[in-house]
């Protein structure tokens, strides 16, 4: 008979989280701590989400994605986690771009980058200032309608190469494009500037592993291979429960950690909303996909010290589009030393490019493969011909994923990688205006992408979600929005 990965569960809980990425597993962990009876719901095997990682033969284990993010991450993570999951935090210092235009290496905050552009790129101290400054100063309730490419070209009109080095990294971290609003950029760009790129030490293993035992001493009801396929709404619009694996289980609230479009149209049903919010959440445009070459040298061998973060290119100028192409001419490499999990002697390599899942899903099953065997030989011939000749001989296992990849084990839209495009933070925001009860959290409008976005959202939600729970009398006023 199939294991039954809802035995012994309840018939009614508070609080459902349907997804384990990092918002979802934040808003369990919260709410639980609050006093509150949540269910978990993962229809993975594993906990996390984008979060997460894989092992292979000869005990390697890789890290999905790149795992940098601001030094608020701390803050967060010893406030709404643990002290032993913030004091594994770790800064990132050899952050490296090789490109047509420059090659440098730099710690990634604004005093390392003030110098950079004024001794490298020529430009004003006064004009860097400003720049920074204006960046610092931008929140959610700005005028949305600046876009980045405005922001850049008031700074350093036709300077694509100061465009490069600011914009970039940012792209790779949560998809955007110079067309978006600058608010996604600076508020985002601003939170790396403040001390630099951290890190996780001790793989995100270790780290989901620390959540899982935190969150079941404080009562979560974690349930893995647990597919959502209802969340059902009474005819005055309040939820009253899921169909999960077939079953109903009822409960006062649900926090979903799906992508937000797929909560509305296929858990739970546009006819539960309006149609001026129906038509709102069509217009909401998903973020791009990536693709990763994930490799591990043979063990006992090892690489020179490359930096932790190499941004590389073959491309002229900043390119959003070029970013995202199959064809690939820019790619970044998170180097991983055995410092990165204290008591191994591995070196790995992950390469990581946008993309577009439109470029990949309608690919038949023999041009899939070929077209993931170019993406790992160019792959390769970019390291050997410019960092390590002899990676070939060194390495022990290769392999790659795609937005595909990320279609199938995330559920993902499109395997959108970094959510949705701005307009969905206000979708996501409204859920529960429209349906008492329902909420949402995870990746969504660039800046709550990323790691830090995705845990600080959670907070936010867990808030609105107390809130609800709890006796007037009792509530404390919920954060600032804010991915930070």
């Amino acid at each position: 008979m199939a294991k039954d990965f809802l035995k012994d569960a309840k018939d009614f809980y508070d609080v459902i989280v349907i997804g384990s990425g990092l918002a979802g597993l934040t808003s369990a962990n919260i709410l639980a701590r609050n006093g509150h009876s949540v269910l978990l719901l993962e229809h993975h095997y594993q906990l996390g989400g984008m979060a997460t990682w894989f092992k292979r033969q000869n005990g390697h284990i890789f890290d999905i994605s790149l795992h940098g993010f601001p030094i608020g991450m701390i803050k967060s993570c010893r406030k709404y986690w643990t002290t032993e999951i913030a004091d594994s935090i770790v800064q990132l210092k050899g952050i490296r771009f090789e490109n047509p235009q420059f090659s440098l290496r730099t710690s990634f905050n604004r005093e390392d980058f003030t110098r950079l552009l004024i001794e490298k790129f020529n430009i004003s101290q006064e004009t860097v200032t400003k720049f920074f400054d204006a960046a610092r100063s931008m929140n959610f309730f700005d005028d949305q309608s600046k876009t980045t490419r405005q922001l850049f070209e008031e700074f350093f009109p036709g300077r694509d190469d100061v465009v490069r080095l600011l914009m970039e990294p940012i792209t790779y971290a949560n998809g955007s494009t110079l067309d978006d609003p600058a608010i996604t950029y600076g508020i985002v760009f601003s939170n790396f500037m403040s001390k630099g790129v951290f890190t996780f030490e001790g793989g995100t293993d270790h780290l989901v592993k620390l959540m899982k035992a935190e969150m079941e001493k404080n009562g979560v009801d974690i349930r893995i291979r647990s597919l959502v396929e209802k969340i059902e709404i009474s005819p005055d619009r309040k939820v009253t429960g899921v169909v999960v694996n077939g079953k109903r289980i009822g409960c006062r609230t649900v926090i979903s950690n799906a992508n937000l479009k797929t909560t509305i149209f296929q858990l739970a049903g546009e006819q539960h909303f309006d149609r001026k919010f129906i038509e709102d959440s069509q217009a909401v445009r998903l973020n791009n996909s990536s693709c990763q070459v994930y490799m591990a040298l043979k063990p006992g061998l090892e690489f020179d010290d490359l930096g932790d973060l190499l941004f590389h290119s073959e491309h002229r100028g900043f390119d959003a589009e070029a970013l995202c192409s199959r064809h690939i001419s820019s790619r970044t490499f998170s180097f991983y030393y055995p410092r990165t999990r204290p008591g191994s002697d591995r070196y790995m390599i992950v390469s990581s490019t946008n993309a577009h899942y439109k470029d990949w899903g309608p690919l038949s099953e023999p041009e899939y493969e070929a077209s993931k065997n170019d993406l790992i030989e160019s792959t390769l011939q970019c390291l050997e011909q410019r960092y390590i000749p002899d990676i070939r001989a060194k390495l022990d296992h290769v392999e790659a994923s795609t937005p595909r990849t990320f279609e199938h084990y995330t559920r993902h839209q499109q395997g959108a990688s970094f959510g949705t495009k701005f307009e969905g933070l206000g979708v996501s925001r409204a859920l529960p205006e429209q349906v008492n009860g329902l909420f949402h959290a995870g990746s969504v409008g660039i800046i709550m992408s990323g790691w830090l976005g995705a845990v600080n959202y959670g907070v936010i939600v867990a808030n609105d979600a107390d809130k609800l729970l709890t006796p007037p009398s009792m509530v404390t006023p919920p954060p600032a929005l804010s991915p930070a």
